[in-house]
């Protein structure tokens, strides 16, 4: 892989800086180090193992093309979720989480074509029509619905699986993701339960600066499963149109002896 999990570049991101030692999560203790000065160390090779095999499931379900859904309402994390999912062309969530996003994802979806057909009323000229009034209300709606669900704009159907920041924070997410059978990948600290997701990576899920390095290394490996994905594609392409020659080869022979 491109994307090589190197020890030390989690050290110097902080990666390895879990909780308090009172705050503390029992269920991570195969995933901590030692205790320094009241603070519980991540073991970091633990987590580079477990970025590798969570990198190993993206990249699959990326190369499938299906959607990986990111997930980070707090502040630190907001805007890299934002800037890594984008470059990723992965759907994110970072404004609050939309109660019934995955369970009731119908309500969701027509919100989401609600959002479009303003658009549409825009374009052709309808919108025009309607008295100040009418027209502020839409625009705010439009708003809210931008803000909300604007970067699920083209999510036609539930992801393959989620990608969350601090599942405490999360964890309305986690649930629906459960109830669906939706594998969860995540950032999980060390006051938090590993046992609610099917993929942990044991890291420091407050840092920007941790939370950067481990979105920059799970997105660099969809967008080597979506390379493949295209790669895969134009060869099939390729492949298609030399069987259409081959095909029509013995035809032009057939024609040219006809002609004789």
């Amino acid at each position: 892989m491109a994307n090589k999990v190197e020890v030390k570049d989690l050290l110097e991101a902080g990666v390895h800086f879990g909780h308090m030692t009172r705050k503390w999560d029992p269920n991570m203790a195969p995933y901590i180090y030692m205790e320094r000065n009241g603070i519980h160390i991540i073991n970091l090779y633990k987590t580079a193992a477990k970025i590798e095999e969570a990198n190993e499931a993206l990249k699959k379900i990326a190369a499938s093309g299906r959607k990986v859904l990111f997930v980070a309402t707090k502040k630190q994390a907001k805007d890299i979720v934002a800037e890594k999912a984008t470059a990723a062309n992965m759907p994110y969530i970072t404004e609050r989480w939309p109660g019934g996003m995955l369970t009731n994802f119908v309500t969701i979806r027509k919100a989401v074509k609600k959002m479009a057909s303003i658009d549409r009323m825009k374009k052709d000229g309808t919108f025009n029509t309607l008295s100040k009034k009418e027209k502020l209300q839409i625009d705010r709606l439009r708003a809210k619905l931008e803000k909300n669900l604007g970067s699920i704009a083209d999510m036609s159907r539930l992801p393959a699986a989620l990608f969350v920041v601090d599942i405490k924070a999360e964890h309305i997410a986690v649930k629906e993701a459960q109830k669906l059978n939706i594998p969860v990948f995540a950032m999980v600290d060390t006051n938090s339960d590993p046992r609610e997701v099917d993929y942990v990576i044991p890291a420091n899920d407050d840092a920007s600066k941790s939370i950067d390095k481990i979105l920059s290394l799970v997105t660099g490996a969809i967008v080597e499963g979506l390379t493949e994905r295209g790669s895969e594609k134009e060869a099939e392409v390729a492949e298609d149109a030399v069987e259409e020659t081959v095909a029509a080869a013995p035809v032009a022979e057939a024609d040219s002896t006809s002609e004789e």
